[in-house]
């Protein structure tokens, strides 16, 4: 009778720690926080347009509901891009809207880069993408874009040569990579409504958030950060036909509102960096040979003006270059 009394207890307190440990994955989870009408309705756009061709590298999965208001109606898992020539590092599973406007990044922004800068076409992307979880993973946090499957975190591109950008060192890399790395921020800017590169704050220092949050009720404003002086290369000389429209143009969001902008790290840490040095300003090289794609290349004066990529902005908006070193990790990010 006693070892049945001492088993009930160890039972008992297994079962408590269980029912514990529950109770704290669920306190990570914004419960309150309700599922904005426009998700589902995005989704079912994108679907009816049928902006998204199943294949055998991007399948469609069971509709994802909770925890709490995290999920997609139609949760595509995706193991590569631009009809198969693209891997991923890692799978992502992504909503239609998302997964519709990154493979136009791909086709439109990315591969040209590439070809442009290095050469060669981009062969595997390492990216995250759903992730049920507060902003930066923090519990009880506002819920980041990750959990809706409408965000992708970029942060390294694997040319077909074998070459290895970083968006943590190729930011501040050779001359190549910069410029490859600035003409893509600036193509995501055409597209999605957040885009967070280093540069905008602590959390970003080694990657390019993208997502299509709405940050006002028409879903017209934007956040496109930082703001850089770089003249792009891509969209001089011939026009190139784009594999779908860019969508409408959205208003940068005013900066004397609070705007709820993503501050998500991928790797679950923050950055323990120094203030960086003198300013550096990025330039756009001159067209690379194969041969030396990866060396700084002769520095190029193109007249100055306004970057293309980002009609909508301001002029004033690029009259400061950007500042290379981790930005102040106080105060509001707009």
């Amino acid at each position: 009778m006693r070892i049945v009394r001492v088993m009930w207890r160890g039972v008992s307190l297994f079962s408590a720690l269980a029912l514990f440990g529950a109770g704290l994955t669920a306190c990570s989870i914004n419960h309150f926080e309700r599922r904005e009408p426009w998700r589902d309705q995005a989704e079912q756009v994108c679907l009816a347009k049928k902006l998204v061709e199943p294949s055998e590298f991007v399948t469609p999965i069971a509709a994802m509901d909770g925890p709490g208001p995290c999920g997609m109606q139609q949760p595509f898992r995706v193991t590569r891009l631009g009809g198969g020539s693209v891997l991923l590092k890692q799978r992502m599973t992504l909503g239609c809207p998302a997964l519709a406007e990154a493979e136009a990044w791909l086709a439109d922004t990315i591969q040209p880069a590439a070809n442009l800068y290095f050469g060669v076409p981009v062969a595997e992307i390492n990216a995250g993408s759903y992730s049920c979880r507060g902003r930066n993973n923090q519990p009880g946090a506002k819920l980041s874009e990750h959990g809706f499957g409408n965000a992708i975190d970029v942060m390294s591109i694997k040319l077909a040569d074998g070459h290895v950008i970083t968006v943590k060192g190729g930011w501040r890399g050779t001359e190549a990579e910069q410029g490859f790395l600035r003409e893509i921020f600036l193509g995501a800017c055409q597209r999605f409504t957040t885009v967070l590169a280093p540069g905008s704050n602590v959390f970003h220092y080694d990657h390019i958030h993208v997502d299509l949050a709405r940050h006002d009720p028409r879903g017209l404003r934007r956040i496109c950060q930082p703001m850089i002086k770089f003249t792009p290369q891509l969209g001089t000389g011939v026009e190139r036909p784009l594999s779908r429209p860019v969508p409408p143009q959205r208003q940068p969001a005013a900066p004397q509102a609070p705007v709820d902008v993503e501050q998500d790290d991928p790797y679950g840490v923050s950055p323990m960096s120094k203030a960086g040095g003198a300013t550096q300003v990025a330039r756009a090289p001159a067209r690379p040979t194969a041969a030396s794609a990866y060396t700084a290349a002769p520095p190029v004066r193109p007249a100055p003006r306004i970057a293309a990529a980002a009609p909508e902005e301001p002029a004033q908006d690029y009259d400061e270059p950007l500042q290379l070193g981790a930005p102040p990790s106080t105060g509001p990010i707009y």
